[in-house]
């Protein structure tokens, strides 16, 4: 990874360049155009990461300035566990840098903020044409053997 690469929480400044890279990452998976979010959604979803009663959080990663790359995660409860589990929602890194760690930077990120928030396990999802994250994935974590169902109500 650039030497220049750092990974920080997202501040209220940043909008404009986590725009730009939201709108990549809901494009990459097919909500765009007539399938695009709605405006509300981002800006509700925006607005969470800044909200003391939410437990959604953003990582950004910034390169001289700019922000490359992007991750969300949330923090919930399950009946399985006594600590919190963390839900990594979204991952997202710019074209030019893509395959040089930022990725995996930005998942470390959200590791050690699991670690300091005392969670017991952090867990996401990926679509399984994603075959190039899914080789980062598998040196990081194990596949949990769970298929996902879902109904759209």
């Amino acid at each position: 990874m650039s030497e220049n690469v750092s990974i920080r929480p997202v501040v209220r400044n940043d909008y404009d360049q986590w725009l730009v890279l939201w709108e990549h990452y809901n494009a990459s998976n097919g909500r765009s155009g007539e399938r695009a979010l709605d405006a509300d959604i981002t800006l509700m979803t925006w607005s969470r990461f800044f909200d003391a009663y939410e437990p959604m959080y953003a990582l950004v990663a910034e390169n001289n300035g700019r922000l490359v790359g992007l991750t969300h995660y949330i923090f919930h409860h399950s009946t399985t566990a006594i600590q919190p589990n963390c839900y990594l929602q979204d991952l997202f890194t710019s074209e030019a840098v893509q395959a040089r760690g930022v990725g995996q930077a930005l998942i470390n990120g959200v590791f050690d903020a699991a670690r300091r928030a005392g969670t017991s396990r952090v867990y996401w999802l990926t679509h399984e044409s994603n075959l190039t994250a899914m080789q980062l994935y598998d040196k990081l974590a194990e596949k949990s053997g769970f298929v996902m169902y879902r109904m759209v109500i």
